[in-house]
């Protein structure tokens, strides 16, 4: 897909704001496009995860795989070994940097402070006749795109039933910790319909961090269900 420049800078401006906003931020949005074709029942839902060759021994693949196995449990996914699995589960991942520039406004005041008596000036940018004249200073901020993508496809015909992909833009440097999020937000609405795109908002945890980060060291929620109980989805 070609992403026209305006849109790509909009999008970037967007991000470096968010990066502005970071300090009071307190949801991490994604946004999730699916193509869908399910039309599975519970029973039915045992997965194993599929490599491309020369991935097996991959460590960071390992990773994500645990991650989203997780969030899978949530919707009665069980994993099994893969002669025995219905479906087949294969993940793309990425990250991609950017500088974006923002024009910050800086104030200049005519009044010093020491002229109200006290080491500050009590109207901020505006003075007592009126804002005080400004000028822009430009500042510069990395910003970061993260992507997950989701391949659900039958093991038996190979057809393709489920493609999710989730895409999320931040400050946040390190893929592993977003990773959390955009499994989460991949899936927080599954099986959505085809061709729909939507946006999920996921609170951090009190550490600045999803719940299932846990499941990158191994180990696992003892209440999977609830894992996506914290999404807020717009249409």
């Amino acid at each position: 897909m070609n992403i026209h420049p305006w849109t790509r800078r909009a999008a970037l401006l967007l991000a470096a704001l968010t990066v502005l906003l970071s300090g009071c931020t307190t949801y991490v949005t994604t946004q999730v496009t699916a193509f869908s074709d399910w039309t599975s029942n519970d029973a039915a839902r045992t997965f194993a995860f599929t490599r491309p060759p020369g991935q097996q021994n991959n460590l960071e693949l390992s990773t994500y795989e645990r991650i989203v196995a997780v969030e899978l449990a949530v919707h009665a996914f069980r994993e099994v070994d893969s002669a025995q699995a219905h479906y087949l589960v294969g993940l793309s991942y990425g990250i991609r940097s950017d500088m974006v520039t923002v024009a910050q406004p800086v104030y200049y005041n005519p009044w010093p402070g020491p002229y109200w008596g006290r080491p500050f000036d009590p109207w901020g940018p505006w003075g007592p006749w009126g804002p005080y004249q400004s000028a822009y200073v430009n500042q510069t901020y990395p910003i970061f795109t993260h992507l997950l993508g989701v391949r659900i496809t039958e093991r038996a015909t190979g057809k393709e039933v489920y493609n999710v992909t989730a895409r999320n833009s931040g400050e946040e440097s390190s893929l592993v910790r977003a990773m959390p999020y955009l499994a989460r937000s991949a899936l927080a609405d599954f099986p959505l319909g085809n061709g729909v795109v939507h946006t999920v908002k996921l609170p951090l945890d009190k550490n600045g961090s999803a719940a299932n980060e846990m499941a990158a060291a191994g180990a696992v929620p003892a209440a999977a269900p609830a894992a996506a109980s914290g999404a807020k989805v717009a249409e």
